[in-house]
């Protein structure tokens, strides 16, 4: 990877995938921080201009101004740049106000604890058979045979997708939002995208009709405001819940096990018990930070750090640079598990907080144990493959040999 000249910011888009997968942008985010907190990245072709925010304490107050700073219009440069989401005001996501809270309290529902401990208990188990195998093969993609698996039969639980239907949904999920090549086509990314919504039609369609104890059948039966929620409210949240809830943990996943390659001392740390695993997963979040930004649209003109944000710009909440900042993190480029406090960004903030933000501790959990009881070193196998994309961050391909 190349480190570009901090000062030349002109030079870059970041909106452009290969930016992030061929670049190494600590220095960029460190100078735009100290210079250029609140900096105008330029148009890029056809695309429109944004604002890049980049200091942790702007970004939080932007989260928590869900009245002047929108997610209607979209909440990542992808559907930003091209005019707006189409669910807008359909999927939670990408809905603000009374209509938001009202499909939060919903969906909440399938996170209360009481589940989550049940989840937890298949989770530790499916997580430790995984890597007692692959630590019986000896050398594995530790991306494609352990991290994929754990998120995505979760999620898939919680959906009520029947495991013989799950790869397919991982091969989708994986097109969806980011790629292991630089030449990933548009067409490519909306084939990935409407499979899995013609997927979750049919599902939602056959829990209306037969309800189940899953997520679908609770938005395809459940009222809101009074009134069930429409086909299409149905599906896209379905969708946006396999994204959310596959994804981001598997790069976190691979993340930390790339981390614990780098930093030995660390690991050591980890392996002997000296360090509280429930930090040691909070490291992990900020360090590997999967999902690097965030996108909100101005709803009248504000003004931060003295520069003018007019109604209608699109603004970006960098994360990963927020959860490197000096001014809140000590020593925030060093790994530290067993740094406290760490009020990461890696969940975003404020009213669209990620909901399944304690599922997605307890699966990094449960990884970071079953390295600790199971592997004894970690040896990398080959050459570690970034993914492309402009939303998420991380590995696609991490070849590593577990040793019992």
């Amino acid at each position: 990877m190349t480190v570009p000249n901090p000062a030349d910011v002109t030079g870059l888009n970041l909106a452009d995938p290969r930016t992030h997968a061929q670049n190494e942008l600590g220095e960029l985010w460190r100078y735009l921080r100290s210079e250029h907190p609140v900096f105008w990245h330029a148009p890029a072709g056809s695309a429109p201009g944004f604002w890049v925010l980049t200091r942790y304490d702007d970004i939080v107050s932007v989260y928590r101004d869900a009245g002047r700073f929108s997610s209607e219009r979209g909440n990542v440069l992808a559907s930003l740049l091209t005019g707006g989401d189409s669910a807008g005001g359909r999927m939670m996501a990408v809905t603000d106000g009374p209509r938001h809270s009202a499909m939060r309290k919903l969906l909440s529902g399938a996170f209360v604890p009481r589940f989550l401990d049940i989840v937890a208990e298949q989770v530790h188990a499916a997580t430790r058979r995984l890597l007692v195998e692959a630590a019986h093969r000896g050398q594995c993609d530790f991306a494609r045979d352990v991290a994929a698996h754990i998120p995505l039969a979760t999620i898939c639980e919680l959906l009520g997708v029947p495991p013989e239907d799950r790869q397919f949904l991982l091969r989708l999920t994986s097109a969806a939002l980011s790629s292991t090549q630089p030449t990933q086509s548009a067409a490519e990314v909306w084939l990935a995208r409407n499979e899995i919504l013609l997927y979750f039609t049919g599902l939602a369609r056959a829990r209306r009709d037969t309800p189940h104890a899953d997520v679908v059948s609770l938005l395809a039966t459940h009222r809101v405001d009074g009134e069930y929620l429409t086909m299409d409210e149905v599906i896209l949240n379905c969708y946006s819940l396999i994204l959310g809830g596959d994804e981001t943990t598997r790069l976190s996943m691979v993340g930390a096990a790339a981390a614990l390659i780098d930093h030995p001392r660390q690991w050591d740390a980890l392996r002997r018990g000296a360090v509280d695993t429930a930090k040691a997963v909070e490291e992990v979040l900020r360090w590997a930070t999967p999902a690097m930004h965030a996108g909100r649209t101005a709803t009248e003109d504000v003004v931060i750090r003295g520069q003018r944000i007019r109604a209608g710009e699109i603004v970006t909440l960098w994360n990963t640079s927020a959860n490197r900042d000096e001014r809140v993190f000590r020593d925030a480029a060093v790994l530290d598990f067993g740094r406290s406090p760490n009020r990461h960004l890696a969940f975003g903030y404020g009213a669209h907080f990620c909901l399944g933000a304690a599922l997605a501790r307890i699966e990094i959990g449960a990884l970071l144990g079953g390295l600790r009881s199971v592997v004894s070193v970690l040896t990398p196998s080959g050459d570690r493959r970034r993914i492309f994309s402009n939303f998420l961050s991380g590995y696609g391909s991490l070849p590593v040999i577990l040793t019992s």
